[in-house]
């Protein structure tokens, strides 16, 4: 089985979840980070996508929200898990979800999750700096990412795919 997992990582905590992804699925893998790799990749050579993101001011990336539209009809016959790295919990992560994924996706996709999130106040810029101060009170490098979340979504994703 091959997996194809695309996803975006603004300041490292969807490549440091992506990373212990890489590690924990069967098959084949390749990661590629929509921002900054120049990978080519054909849908048509993946069993399986796994598409994931972070959310800035609320929403998901703009490069996840294209790739999603680009390639809905295509992604609506594969295997598909969708997760999302994000410092909320509870409704509002849910709400945040919601939001970046469509519903038909989610509706059939064999593994979610919500895998929580960092500040990374270091390798922010001033703007990002201000606004997590001002809305958050964070001042410092604060980590919430939930390992098992991301264990247990590999875990499921792992046990629905049937080997060929």
């Amino acid at each position: 089985m091959k997996t194809l997992i695309v996803y975006c990582s603004s300041h490292g905590t969807t490549e440091k979840a992506v990373s212990v992804l890489c590690e924990n699925i069967e098959g084949e893998v390749l990661a590629v980070d929509l921002k900054r790799d120049k990978i080519l990749f054909d849908l048509e050579d993946y069993d399986g996508v796994i598409i994931g993101g972070s959310i800035h001011a609320g929403e998901i990336q703009r490069k996840i929200k294209q790739f999603v539209k680009q390639h809905h009809d295509e992604l609506l016959e594969k295997e598909v898990g969708l997760f999302l790295c994000c410092i909320r919990d509870g409704d509002i992560a849910v709400e945040q979800f919601n939001r970046a994924f469509p519903q038909d996706l989610r509706k059939n996709s064999v593994a979610m999750g919500l895998f929580g999130g960092e500040f990374l106040v270091s390798k922010m810029n001033f703007f990002e700096r201000q606004v997590v101060k001002k809305v958050d009170s964070v001042i410092k490098d604060e980590s919430h990412l939930n390992l098992n979340a991301i264990m247990e979504f590999a875990l499921r994703y792992n046990n629905i795919r049937i080997p060929v």
